[in-house]
C-alpha cells in the first residue's frame, strides 16, 4: 500500500514506487515507503528479503533532483544494498560515476512495473546493526498496520 506514501511528491514518484513495488515482490522482497533513518534522513523505500537483508532504493523523477542530490550516501550504512529507482528518461544519468554504478543497482519503473537494469553490490550490515535496523524496520511496518487500524494512531505515534 503506498497509502500516504509521496504525498508531497510529483505524481510519477508514487507510480515509481508501485513499479519498484511490483518488481520486487516477485523477488519475495517487501517494501514501506518513507521508512525514517536513525540518522535523520527519510529512505524513499526500505525492503526486507526472507532472510532479513535490508534494501534501500532512492527514487528520483527530475534530472535536477538526481542530480543535485548529496545526501544519498548517508543511506549506505543502514542497508545491505542500495537501488536508484528512475523512469526510463532518468536512467543514463545513473552511469555517471558519482552514483557509484560498481556497488549501487538501478531499477527503471513506471507505474506497470520495473525493470532491474543493474543489481546493487551486497554489503552486510554488521549485525548489531542488522538487528536494530530489522527491529526499526518491523516496528515501522507494525505501526502502519495499526495505524490502517485505528487512524486516530497515526503513522508516527
Amino acid at each position: 500500500m503506498l497509502g500516504p506514501c509521496f504525498q508531497d511528491a510529483p505524481p510519477i514518484a508514487a507510480e515509481v514506487a508501485r513499479g519498484v513495488t511490483r518488481l520486487f515482490c516477485r523477488q519475495d522482497l517487501f517494501a514501506i515507503c518513507e521508512v525514517p533513518l536513525a540518522n535523520g534522513r527519510r529512505a524513499d523505500m526500505m525492503a526486507i528479503d526472507g532472510k532479513g537483508a535490508l534494501t534501500i532504493v532512492e527514487i528520483k523523477v527530475a534530472k535536477s533532483d538526481l542530480l543535485g542530490d548529496a545526501k544519498w550516501t548517508e543511506y549506505l550504512d543502514y542497508c545491505d544494498r542500495f537501488f536508484w529507482a528512475v523512469p526510463p528518461e532518468l536512467a543514463h544519468h545513473c552511469e555517471a560515476e558519482r552514483f557509484l554504478p560498481n556497488e549501487a543497482g538501478l531499477i527503471v519503473a513506471d507505474r506497470y512495473d520495473a525493470v532491474l537494469v543493474r543489481d546493487a553490490v551486497q554489503r552486510p550490515l554488521p549485525p548489531a546493526r542488522r538487528k536494530s535496523e530489522l527491529l526499526r524496520f518491523a516496528r515501522r511496518a507494525a505501526r502502519r498496520l495499526s495505524a490502517q487500524i485505528d487512524p486516530s494512531l497515526g503513522d508516527d505515534f
